[in-house]
């Protein structure tokens, strides 16, 4: 909360200088959006819900404020309820920030900002701008977005016209301090076997990212890659039962590695087309006095994923995609791998109000899925099947 306090006072900071400026000169611009989903799913529960019962406990609500008190200046902030099964139920800061730009070639952001990695990162926050109820899990986890999608400390980019023959480039270059909550969906496998971690995981980082818009109208290809430093954080670890039972203190050692991101997108009339494929080698080392002692957890995740959509009316649009996500390092098996086929259709009844519907074909349980909502029994040792579906129906409006 001290945190978001701050970065708010930085954002408010940056509009001092039109506080006497009337308030239609400030151009305060409000928007927003609140979704519903259920979902229901055939023989594993996914996510944190009960979905193999149906659950409609999707729920998001997501309200910013922005300011241009000067044509080179703006602030903005925004805000977001999220609630999916035991993900969430909580009002959380996306961003914070204030935003100069000093020409056409650069600018630069600071406070909690966006982080421009990938294709869909900076976006993903923004529901109503694309056709998925899901983007593809193994890059843009839903339990994770909050932490995924920004950081604290600042954004440098700039566009830089290469000619006529050549195209754009558009350069982003970051860094800061990333936060992971001890709530959040990429640490719940650790938080169910028994291992909390009081202050979650924060690090600095630094990156970089390109997009080169191609003379082909329509084409562009980019890359980014994200740097993480060391993170040492406390982690307790409770062993409920046994002759070594007890709760023990210790630290996590997360060391340093590289994310790289491959991406491109081609869109043109009704018809878009996008894939990415994306490595995180994330190598970590959990520490306990004895008799516990040393954890070591290695994982090296490969993902990538093909899309489409088609605007068949200026009403309704439909697409697909296939997703594949595998640990490299893993033991051969369903746990190693994720594959996701999705079908997936939006209809928008107007500006405001829109509907999606989408089908996901899911093999393997390696995303997705948690201990606590598929327990363990005799005739499954795993609770979990290695084929399941999932359909989700979601109703949103925006203003």
């Amino acid at each position: 909360m001290k945190r978001a306090i701050a970065i708010l006072a930085v954002a408010l900071a940056g509009a001092l200088p039109a506080i006497s400026q009337s308030l239609d000169d400030l151009n305060i611009q409000i928007h927003g959006y609140a979704t519903q989903g259920f979902l229901y799913s055939t023989q594993n529960n996914f996510f944190t819900t009960s979905s193999s019962n149906g659950s409609p406990a999707w729920s998001e609500a997501v309200f910013n404020v922005s300011s241009q008190p000067d044509p080179k200046l703006r602030v903005a902030v925004q805000a977001r309820y999220f609630m999916l099964g035991n993900y969430g139920n909580e009002i959380t800061l996306d961003w914070a920030m204030a935003d100069y730009k000093f020409n056409d070639k650069l600018g630069v952001r600071f406070g909690k900002v966006k982080t421009p990695i990938g294709l869909w990162n900076e976006l993903q926050d923004i529901d109503p701008s694309y056709i998925w109820s899901l983007l593809p899990q193994g890059v843009y986890p839903i339990g994770s977005r909050n932490s995924l999608l920004s950081h604290y400390g600042g954004v440098a980019y700039g566009t830089y016209n290469l000619g006529q023959s050549m195209g754009k480039l558009d350069l982003r270059a970051f860094g800061g301090e990333r936060v992971i909550g001890s709530s959040d969906g990429v640490v719940l496998p650790q938080r169910e076997a028994g291992m909390v971690l009081p202050n979650g995981v924060t690090g600095a980082f630094f990156g970089g990212a390109l997009r080169w818009n191609t003379p082909l109208a329509g084409l562009m290809v980019g890359a980014s890659d994200n740097s993480q430093l060391a993170m040492i954080n406390p982690i307790t670890f409770t062993i409920p039962a046994g002759p070594i039972a007890g709760t023990y203190a210790g630290t996590q050692h997360l060391s340093p590695f590289n994310e790289f991101n491959y991406f491109g997108k081609y869109e043109k009339n009704k018809v878009m087309v996008a894939g990415e494929y994306t490595r995180l080698p994330v190598h970590v080392l959990l520490t306990y006095p004895l008799p516990v002692g040393v954890i070591p957890i290695k994982n090296d995740q490969h993902t990538w994923y093909g899309m489409a959509s088609y605007k068949v009316t200026g009403k309704l649009t439909a697409g697909v995609y296939d997703s594949q996500y595998v640990i490299h390092s893993a033991p051969l098996g369903p746990a190693r791998y994720s594959k996701d086929w999705a079908i997936s259709g939006r209809y928008d009844f107007s500006q405001f109000l829109y509907a999606k519907a989408e089908q996901h074909f899911v093999e393997g349980t390696a995303l997705d899925y948690d201990a606590d909502m598929n327990p363990a029994t005799a005739a499954l040792p795993t609770g979990l099947h290695t084929n399941s579906k999932l359909t989700i129906l979601k109703v949103g409006v925006s203003f």
